[in-house]
């Protein structure tokens, strides 16, 4: 199978695949995601993954439909049932189903699961980032799928002819990227400091480990080559060795 789907139950090929319009996913965006990468077959911090779902559909009040260990065992038997071992798998429970209303709706929370083939980003080119002020909801933490803020500025970085885009909030506070984290080797940092950094990272599931060189045009990092390539090795070394 080239690209799978399966919801609720239901398998087959990503794009025969339907969902329930009334699924809260379509009307507000109800619900939360996590995206892990697989390689030969074997998934990179998959615990981590299905904790993080679990923390955040807690703190929206919806209730997974299977435990932890049921989950991982549903997203390894599908692996098993793609051609490839390399793949980007993507997972997300919604609220539920019903008639449109902002009240929770009864009923147990749907299953999307989707995966399609994919390499992970290697890291091994220099990328560039714009900087834009975070107006996004406040609680980051939870990876909702209210993501029209993050659409708009990935976007943006996109016609700017950048990778990413770097969040703000009032007082320049860094938050994260449209769709990435970015890191400093500091604790939270504002975007004065992001721009005197030694190094600046950007990282994801997809791609762990980006150095960035430029900002809104500017010179930036690139001070410190060899605590960059012991991060980047220390990210794939572990990588590998968990996906062979």
């Amino acid at each position: 199978m080239k690209e799978l789907g399966y919801y609720n139950g239901k398998i087959g090929e990503l794009n025969e695949m339907t969902v329930p319009m009334n699924d809260r996913a379509c009307w507000f965006g109800d619900g939360v995601y996590e995206a892990a990468m697989v390689r030969n077959g074997h998934y990179f911090a998959l615990d981590e993954h299905v904790d993080r779902l679990f923390r955040s559909a807690a703190k929206l009040g919806i209730a997974v439909p299977m435990d932890k260990e049921a989950l991982k065992t549903l997203l390894n038997d599908l692996v098993k049932q793609m051609d490839t071992g390399n793949l980007m798998a993507y997972w997300q429970v919604t609220r539920g189903s019903g008639p449109r209303g902002h009240a929770f709706p009864d009923g147990p929370a749907n299953l999307w699961v989707t995966l399609r083939p994919k390499e992970i980003n290697p890291g091994s080119e220099l990328i560039s980032l714009i900087t834009d002020e975070d107006i996004r909801f406040l609680h980051c933490d939870i990876k909702t799928l209210n993501l029209i803020p993050s659409v708009m500025a990935a976007e943006k970085a996109k016609q700017a002819g950048c990778y990413e885009c770097v969040l703000y909030r009032p007082g320049g506070r860094v938050t994260e990227c449209s769709h990435s984290n970015v890191h400093i080797i500091e604790t939270p940092f504002t975007v004065d400091e992001l721009m005197a950094a030694d190094e600046i990272i950007v990282s994801s599931s997809t791609a762990p480990c980006n150095r960035a060189c430029k900002v809104n045009g500017q010179a930036v990092g690139m001070k410190r080559g060899d605590l960059f390539e012991a991060l980047h090795k220390a990210v794939f070394d572990e990588y590998y060795s968990v996906t062979e």
